[in-house]
Order: structure tokens, then sequence, then C-alpha cells
């Protein structure tokens, strides 16, 4: 990813061993003044991909990834300069100038609050989903297929799944990710706050410093001490799927704000809003809605392609708005959302992270490429990971 290493301040020497492969993470301590986690995985072929305060996702070269291996690590500069200088046999001055140069910039992402919790609207900056990744970055886990009662959201996606794993199994596929590196543990459905279990798997995940989020109807969360629960368990990012003539949907947005508040928590906010033809006339007044209560990105998605015009403006409204535009989630469950529909307007081919950045395990444990992709990678429990991973390339 050249645009961004350039960024960096990254220069490539001669190519050196590779580091060994594996997964390397830090926590800063509480009373580190930005209490920040840190994710690598370093891949066989010596790249590297890090994760950073659950903000953004950046893919490195080589080097690169050698200068976060020494980050992760507090390596002291003087040292990694002449680790690195040795390594790639360039002066100890050049490496330790490209490391302090490195460092700052992962610095200011640690210090920039309010980011995308899996990468940036800005193709210059996004994620190659590349063959080489040895796991996804992201494991999208569906709890449960059940919804609340009344809910329009429809039926089950699959309903082909009759039994959902217990708390038990579910620790041990959150533990099997964290075994192959994989930093990023998304809890969804149906609707995950239906399992009594989430607080015990947010937990659990945290404890082996995963990276946490959950996307729901927000019903439940309208609850701040059941909400509360969720913080305590360690919960990074939300994404509200709102429904506007709900009032307990609107309500979780305010109750996200009562702890930001009273917490001093900066947790990351986003919601979800399909245009539809009963709302479409009315969508910028609920995006100022959305904005004013706090929320700091928007998905958007449209019930139609006639509604396709809509959404576009509704998408500027968003911009105006200050609310970046949330993109890679599993919702929506459908290509029309603005950046496809924008792509292939202009015949670019829009990124395909299912199956390669993220992947969807359903209630049951089978794994699919993404929600909705029909294609069985086996299953978390029964089978090896690495037979799940090889098949998603099978045609």
């Amino acid at each position: 990813m050249a645009s961004l290493l350039e960024r960096l301040g990254l220069r490539g020497g001669e190519r050196s061993q590779p580091l060994e492969p594996g997964f390397n993470s830090y926590v800063a301590p509480p009373s580190h003044p930005f209490n920040y986690r840190l994710h690598l995985r370093v891949e066989k072929d010596g790249v590297g991909l890090l994760v950073v305060n659950a903000s953004t996702v950046l893919h490195l070269n080589q080097t690169a990834t050698e200068y976060a291996y020494h980050f992760v690590h507090l390596t002291p500069p003087d040292k990694v300069a002449e680790e690195m200088g040795r390594r790639y046999r360039v002066g100890k001055s050049r490496a330790s100038k490209d490391y302090a140069n490195f460092a700052k910039r992962i610095q200011a992402l640690i210090e920039t609050p309010d980011l995308d919790p899996v990468t940036y609207l800005d193709f210059e900056r996004q994620a190659p989903y590349t063959d080489s990744m040895s796991a996804p970055y992201r494991l999208d886990c569906a709890l449960t297929y059940k919804l609340p009662k009344g809910s329009p959201r429809g039926a089950a996606p699959h309903k082909r799944v009759t039994k959902e794993l217990t708390t038990a199994q579910w620790k041990l596929v959150i533990e099997k990710a964290h075994a192959v590196g994989i930093p990023h543990i998304l809890f969804t459905g149906g609707e995950p706050t239906l399992r009594p279990d989430l607080a015990a798997l947010l937990m659990h995940a945290e404890d082996l410093g995963l990276v946490t989020g959950v996307i729901t109807d927000g019903r439940q969360l309208a609850d701040t001490r059941y909400l509360k629960t969720l913080l305590d368990a360690g919960l990074d990012h939300a994404m509200i799927v709102l429904q506007p003539s709900n009032k307990e949907t609107w309500d979780s947005l305010a109750s996200f704000a009562y702890w930001r508040k009273v917490l001093n928590d900066d947790i990351f906010i986003a919601a979800h809003l399909t245009i539809t033809r009963q709302n479409a006339k009315g969508a910028n007044a609920l995006i100022d809605r959305i904005a004013e209560s706090g929320v700091r990105a928007l998905s958007l998605s449209a019930s139609g392609l006639a509604l396709a015009a809509s959404m576009e403006a509704a998408r500027q409204h968003a911009a105006h708005r200050d609310l970046p535009l949330v993109w890679d989630m599993p919702v929506p469950y459908t290509a029309l959302n603005p950046v496809s529909l924008e792509l292939k307007a202009n015949k670019r081919k829009v990124p395909e992270g299912a199956g390669k950045a993220w992947l969807y395990v359903e209630p049951d444990g089978d794994v699919l490429p993404g929600q909705g992709i029909n294609k069985n990678l086996g299953n978390m429990l029964k089978d090896d990971w690495k037979k799940i991973w090889k098949r998603k390339f099978s045609k």
C-alpha cells in the first residue's frame, strides 16, 4: 500500500529475513492519558496488519511491520535504530529517523478520537483485501437470529439454522479467533441483546485483548443500566440500526450520550438508516437528529433502487453535518449503499471485503464469507481453521 507507506515516511532497504509470524498486542495501563490498544499480526511473508486503538486497520510492508513490532513491544528507540540498521544495512541515523516518523504517525492515530472502528471512506487509506492474509481482521458473530416482537427488520436470514451455540461454545469461538490472529469481534444477529450472555462474551473477548463491537436495534440499550453492563464488559463500539418510528431506538442514543458524559468514555457510536419511500422526504431531518444525538458516523442504504437519488441526497447532507460514512459493516445487507452505487457509476470495482477482511459466523457456528452469502466454509467449533480459510478461495 504505497501511498500509506509514503505518508509514514518508510523507505525499504534490502529485504531481510522476516520476523516470526504471530499475533502481538499491547494495552496501555489505565493511568495512561490515552488508554489505547494495539494489535499486530505478522504474516509468513513478513508483512503485517496493525489495528490501532479500535480505530483503523493498516496493512504494512515488511519494514513497517518490524517498526510496528518494536512499537508494540516498547523497544527503546536507540535499540530499534541499531537493530533495523543492522538488518537492512542502512545507517543508524536513517533508521532512527524512519522509526521516529513511524512512531509519530501511529501516536497521532492513538490520540485522535472518534475514528471509524474498521476503516475510513478514503480509498487511499483503505486496507487492501488481499489473498495473502492468514486470517481476516474481523469476525462477525451472529449470536442469534431472534428478533424483538414487532421488529420491522424482517425474518431471520437463514431459517435452516435451528440451534444456537451455548455461552461456553461462543467463548471457544472467540478463543479460536484470537489464536489465529483475528483482532476484532463484532456481535450481531438477529438481535444480539436478546442473548443474556452478551456481556459475558464481551468480557471474554476483552480479557483476550480483542476489539469488540455490537450491531443492535438499540431497544435494550435504552435501559441505561443494561448499557452500563456492556460498557463495563469492554464494549468498544456500537452501530444502532435505527427504527425512526420507535422511541426506544432514539432513547438508546441518549443512553450512550449519558454514559459518555458520566464516564468520560469516548465510545464510538454509528447509526444505520435505511432510506424508504415513507421516510425519504424527511431523511435530512432524521440525519439532523442523528448528528445532534452525538453519533460519530452514519451507514446508509436504500430499500430499493428507485431511492438511489434520495440516498445520495442523504449522503450529501450527512457530509454537511460532518457525519463520516461507514460502509463495510454487516449492515446494510444489500448492495444499495452509496459506495457501491458511486463506484459502479464510475465503472470502478466495488472493494469486496467479505471472505477476506471479515468472515461471518452463524448462530450454530457455521462460517460464511459474509452475511447473506450462502457458501458454508465449515464450522468454527468442528473444523480446523486452515481448512475453513482455504475453502474461501474455492469456487
